[in-house]
Parts: C-alpha cells; structure tokens; sequence
C-alpha cells in the first residue's frame, strides 16, 4: 500500500466521525487538534491526498511566477491601504509670485544684513542668560595671557542667536520676506562656527536660498545663513536653516 493510499484511509476514517472525536476533547486539545488539521491539510502531503493524487520523487512542485504573486498580492490589498497620491497645492498668488522669484535665484545671495559689534556687555549677558561663564568668554585678563586669540570670544550659540537680527527676520520695517503673514522656524539642518568671534568685533550675515517647495499654508524655505567677521576670511558661523512662510 502507497503511502498516500494510507493516509487516504486513515482520513476518510476519522472524517466520518469527525464530530464525535471533537466532542470528547477538552477546548483546549480541541483547538490544538483543529490546528494540526489545518496545517496537515496545507503541506504538499496533506494536497496530493485531498486532491487523490499519487506522489513520487519524480513530483515537482510548481512554483508560481512572478507575475501571479503580484497579481495576488494586488487583489489582496484592501481598498484603504492603496495610497493615493497627494493632491497638488494650490499656493495663493502671494505665495506663488514668491515662489518664482526665489526659484529665480537660488544658490545666489539674496540678502545682506547690517553690521553688528558683538561687545563684552553682550556676551556677558548671554552668559548671565545661559549660565555659561567660561573663562575665555567673560575674563578679559585670563583670556589675554592664557587663550590663542589674545581677547574674550563670543560663544557660539549667542553668534547663532543672533541670526534672526542680522537677517532682517524680526524687525517688523525691513523684513526679507514682506508678502508673508508670519515666518515660522523649523529648526537647522546644519551648524558650523568656523572662526570664532572676538569681543568687539562686527558680523553680519548673508542669505542664499538652497530650496523652495509649497507646503499646505505656504512655502517651505531652506537657505544658507553665512556670519561674516569683519576683517576675517573665515565665517564666524555657517548654518542651514529651514522656515516655513505661511501666507
């Protein structure tokens, strides 16, 4: 007797009284035993005897090609999981006039701020704010005997705070963006301090825009903000900041 003529008379067997085996096991054996089946039933074994079919060495199993797995996969996927495509921003002509005229220039420096004196008085008072009283920012004498730059440095963070004034973003007469109700700051991408900035010295920052794209209440800018210190090559900082303008 074949193998698969076994098991063929084994099942039918147990499948006349089927009702009965599953009436005298506990729910728990009872689950377990409808899972054994449901296994049994999916293996290549438990197909050839549902389907009568004899099996041999020489048997091989059909693999399904490619285009069948996409097609079922397609016609298995609920309809609110297919993911539709966002539907285009409509920008107001604020917006839109703005988009073109900034799409206009990129890479290029649309923006230059006024001088600025970062003098002790200003750096002590953001380390009074920040708690950071590091000697080589606020002690004149020890920072002219002990520090490479001979003088106190302004510290990085307060350069990078002054950013929003030396590009015009918060003064309400002479703002880079005038057309937009509100400026919002998303946060920067990234920060550098090339050179330090030496107490008394004047900065000022330059603006270039890297990109611009429409978003739901505006546009969505990221540009380079570079400080420049007077009479220095290096930047005092560089950094790449991103801002949404809501119109």
């Amino acid at each position: 007797m074949k193998v698969v003529d076994y098991f063929k008379q084994k099942r039918d067997g147990l499948s006349l009284h089927a009702f009965e085996l599953k009436d005298l096991l506990s729910p728990s054996l009872r689950e377990h035993w409808l899972d054994f089946v449901n296994r049994a039933n999916r293996t290549q074994l438990g197909a050839l005897v549902m389907h009568k079919q004899s099996a041999s060495n020489d048997d091989v199993v059909e693999q399904p090609s490619k285009t069948k797995i996409e097609k079922t996969v397609v016609e298995n996927i609920a309809p609110e999981a297919v993911v539709k495509a966002p539907a285009p921003i409509e920008m107001k002509p604020e917006a839109e006039a703005l988009y073109k005229e900034l799409t206009a220039t990129l890479g290029e420096v649309i923006h230059t701020g006024e001088w600025m004196t970062v003098d002790q008085g200003r750096i002590n008072q953001f380390a009074d704010v920040t708690e950071d009283h590091q000697w080589i920012h606020t002690n004149p004498e020890r920072a002219a005997e002990e520090s490479p730059f001979k003088t106190t440095i302004a510290h990085g963070f307060l350069t990078l705070s002054l950013l929003s004034v030396l590009t015009d973003s918060v003064d309400p007469e002479n703002q880079k963006f005038p057309t937009a109700k509100m400026t919002v700051n998303m946060g920067f991408n990234k920060i550098r301090f090339p050179y330090p900035v030496k107490s008394e010295n004047r900065i000022r920052a330059t603006t270039k825009i890297q990109s611009v794209k429409p978003v739901k209440r505006g546009l969505e800018i990221v540009q380079e903000l570079t400080v420049q210190i007077e009479g220095v090559r290096r930047p005092g900082c560089v950094a790449e900041s991103v801002i949404q303008l809501h119109f």
